[in-house]
């Protein structure tokens, strides 16, 4: 029986660095491990953290309370006061 071929992508646009080369990191996608294909430098890809969004006024959270209508008077200025 002979073993199926090693699940390893290319990382397009990954620099080493070890190395500095450009396009020679492969990912092995059973062992998440990042390996140079020039240099032979390998590690662990890192887990991923969990990421805080800034808060912007996107994503912040909705009011608990709207703040009720309420009725404007429009006041012309080139009428004096006490016209009305």
């Amino acid at each position: 029986m002979s073993k199926p071929p090693a699940t390893r992508r290319f990382i397009a646009g990954a620099v080493c660095p070890r190395c500095s080369a450009m396009d020679t990191i492969v990912v092995d996608q059973e062992t998440d491990l990042r390996e140079c294909v020039s240099c032979g430098f390998s590690e662990a890809r890192p887990k991923d953290s969990v990421s805080v969004e800034p808060r912007t006024r996107v994503n912040r959270p909705v009011r608990r309370s709207e703040t009720p209508a309420e009725a404007v008077r429009l006041v012309d200025p080139s009428k004096q006061q006490g016209e009305d």
